[in-house]
This record gives structure tokens, sequence and C-alpha cells, in this order.
């Protein structure tokens, strides 16, 4: 069993940062990539960073030069460094790993809004 436990979420004005985490747990053999998705009321979930367990990362267009994402492989955990928020990075942010299946975290809610 893997559990996924997200932070970091909340209100911030546009313009503003957040930096959101998430931290797995249960029995993780080995992580193949760490990834952050986000899903927009009446929207597809889309993603929106990945890292592989090789170091290699990908963003979607609309957040590169301002999402930033890392992990720290010790603690299991993934960083997502968001800077310049803009109204339409409004989302639930959902934390997913992948190692030997895919887990989903339960969401952490992003607002951006004056």
């Amino acid at each position: 069993q893997v559990q996924l436990v997200e932070s970091g979420g909340g209100l911030v004005q546009p313009g503003g940062s957040l930096r959101l985490s998430c931290a797995a747990s249960g029995s993780i053999f080995s992580i193949n990539a760490m990834a952050w998705y986000r899903q927009a009321p009446g929207k597809q979930r889309e993603l929106v960073a990945s890292m592989t367990s090789g170091g290699s990362t990908d963003y979607v267009d609309s957040v590169k030069g301002r999402f930033t994402v890392t992990t720290d492989n010790a603690k299991n955990t993934v960083y997502l460094q968001m800077n310049n928020l803009k109204p339409e990075d409004t989302a639930v942010y959902y934390c997913h790993l992948l190692s030997g299946g895919r887990y989903w975290g339960p969401g952490t809610q992003v607002t951006v809004s004056s």
C-alpha cells in the first residue's frame, strides 16, 4: 500500500508564489517518476510537471519558466515551486507516483485571485 500526502496549497494573489509538497510512504520499492497534475473546473486533468528517477524533467508549456519540480529521493518527496502565479493556474493539484503502479494523492486546491 502506497500513500501520498500533499500540502502547500492555498489562496495567493496574481504574481505570488506557492510551494507544493508531496510525501510518499508505504511499500515503495523503486520510484520511476513523480509528477504533478492539475484539474481546473470543467477541464480535463493535465500534466503540469514531472521528474524521472534519472533527473529528467518535463513541463507543460504554460508553466515553463515559472514552475520548478524537484525531488528529495531520501524522503520520497516531490516539490513544485510555483512562481509568478496567474489566475489560470487555479486548479486542484494532484501528486502522482509511478512505482510499479500508478498512485495519486487526494489533491490540494490552489486559487490565484486578487
